[in-house]
């Protein structure tokens, strides 16, 4: 019979010092009300204590929910995660050195839960060279305290590769469907995404832990299509039934992110014209037809938004890592989902194709940027958000495009008559001399051939035989005062240096249909 108890009874079976491997991706595929009663048990005094976590990429609503319930001093002790950027207050304790704490990329993450349910001893990749994930630089330790190596660095056949070590068996596991039938048999109809919570069970359930899932319904037995079926009932233990179970942090439910039904793009709002619009605009100049492409946080996430404004959406492959493909990626609350998707795969089978090099091309977001043109997106000041999927991206995609503000902090930048306006700057420089950590190598993407740009709302930037070059300039800005005094270092400038295209500063469509696809695709390997 089919156990189904209250999340409050869920909170209760986490003992002291446990393994936990809590499942979902950035604002969905969360337990959230396990989550919250394991917070309101710690809270009331009652453990558990000093739990091992694994996640495999940020969960949260940046600020709350998601691991932001776990982000308390004696409830963790160790954690081996993705990312942190989505649970912000869970970052406080990785920088304030309460907790060990390692970030493996997130392809690895969701990969190292197959290798768990089979037992191998990890996942052995490229994917991490030559960045902090390199026992040479920080084998994944994201701060002092951390000290034991779970990195190893071997050579096999003449070349360097990593080993991510499985970390100790799991004892219980947390993860989230949509249908629980009177077996245990988990679908998952409603979920934008599907995870690797697969994995996560199979994990758990050979390493002889408990495995917990967090439905919205019960249905008959054998009612669920068996084609359906995410999850089989023998690696199900108990179930907590939350009605209420949102979608993701922003929708209760959507019909259109988790395929049942399909809205028109001319429903889709365009975003309002600000300064990372603009980027956003420039960064989609650089599609090509047919391109598969992957999006990441932040101004990346916006790129979807404006290829449905020109309509060209139909003219190349969205992806996200979460595993979704096709339709009109999110952002925000509802990153990692999709309007329309096509397909919604399993992560680790996203990232078997992202790692493989299957990407056309992909937008990411920079926190700085240095002189070598190596980008830091992990850790610098305050924030210790991890590296996510973006290195497993940034390692295997043809083409690169990095987006992001010229300066950090509070600025009142706009758009005045199709022209730049830049009335108070930001404080912080993201172009400095050297990066505080390396999630992107430069070097490495030379090797491998790949074209790498880097786009602000005043200035792009190119990477050419190791330099970063200045190859256009946005109206109404100047030179020195609006770029180069804001840069940490000088860079080469274009002879062929030119204006930003002036239709990125208008509103409405900017009419590139019939241009993009006079283009040629994308040549499927690296020249």
């Amino acid at each position: 019979m089919l156990s189904i108890i209250t999340a409050a009874e869920a909170a209760g079976l986490i003992r002291d010092s446990d393994t936990l491997i809590v499942g979902g991706n950035g604002g969905t595929g969360a337990a959230e009300a396990i989550l919250d009663a394991l917070e309101q048990r710690f809270l009331g005094g009652h453990g558990p204590h000093n739990l091992t976590l694994i996640n495999i990429t940020g969960v949260g609503a940046v600020t709350e929910k998601g691991l932001c319930h776990l982000a308390h001093e004696g409830l963790i002790a160790r954690v081996i995660g993705g990312n942190f950027g989505l649970q912000v207050p869970f970052m406080r304790l990785v920088r304030d050195e309460l907790i060990d704490a390692y970030n493996f990329p997130q392809g690895v993450m969701s990969q190292l839960c197959r290798a768990m349910a089979a037992k191998h001893p990890g996942v052995l990749t490229h994917v991490g060279l030559n960045t902090y994930m390199d026992p040479r630089q920080d084998g994944g330790r994201m701060n002092k305290r951390t000290t034991a190596p779970l990195v190893d660095l071997l050579e096999l056949h003449g070349q360097s590769w990593l080993l991510y070590r499985v970390p100790a068996p799991p004892d219980v596991a947390i993860i989230r469907g949509t249908s629980a039938d009177e077996d245990g048999y988990i679908s998952m109809e409603h979920e934008g995404t599907t995870r690797e919570d697969l994995s996560i069970a199979q994990a758990v359930h050979n390493a002889g832990g408990t495995v917990i899932c967090q439905v919205k319904r019960i249905v008959k037995r054998g009612s669920i299509h068996p084609q359906m079926v995410k999850i089989p009932g023998f690696l199900i233990d108990h179930v907590v039934l939350e009605p209420e179970q949102m979608q993701t942090y922003g929708t209760t439910y959507d019909p259109a992110r988790c395929g049942e039904t399909r809205v028109p793009e001319a429903m889709i709002t365009p975003d309002p014209l600000t300064e990372r619009r603009v980027i956003a605009r420039r960064a989609a100049f650089e599609l090509r037809p047919r391109d598969v492409v992957n999006l990441g946080v932040g101004i990346s996430a916006m790129i979807p938004n404006v290829a449905a404004e020109e309509g060209i959406s139909d003219l190349i492959t969205l992806t996200v890592e979460s595993g979704v493909v096709g339709g009109v990626p999110g952002h925000a609350r509802e990153f990692g989902t999709a309007i329309n998707p096509r397909v919604i795969l399993d992560q680790a089978y996203q990232f078997d194709f992202y790692d493989g090099g299957g990407l056309s091309c992909a937008f990411l977001s920079f926190a700085e940027v240095d002189e070598a043109g190596n980008v830091n997106v992990t850790r610098f000041g305050e924030r210790r958000d991890g590296s996510g999927g973006f290195i497993d991206i940034t390692q295997n995609a043809k083409r690169l495009i990095f987006s992001g503000t010229m300066t950090g902090g509070k600025f009142d930048i706009g758009v005045e008559n199709g022209r730049l306006a830049i009335r108070r700057d930001g404080a912080f420089r993201k172009f400095v001399p050297q990066v505080g950590q390396i999630s992107f190598s430069a070097s490495l993407a030379a090797q491998r051939g790949q074209h790498v740009s880097y786009i602000t709302e005043r200035a792009v930037f190119e990477l050419e035989s190791g330099h970063v070059t200045l190859t256009e300039i946005a109206p109404g800005v100047r030179l020195e005062p609006d770029i180069l005094a804001h840069m940490g270092f000088r860079p080469r400038i274009s002879p062929q240096l030119k204006d930003m295209d002036p239709r990125i500063f208008r509103s409405g469509p900017m009419g590139i249909a019939q241009s993009f696809k006079a283009l040629p695709a994308r040549p499927r390997k690296v020249a």
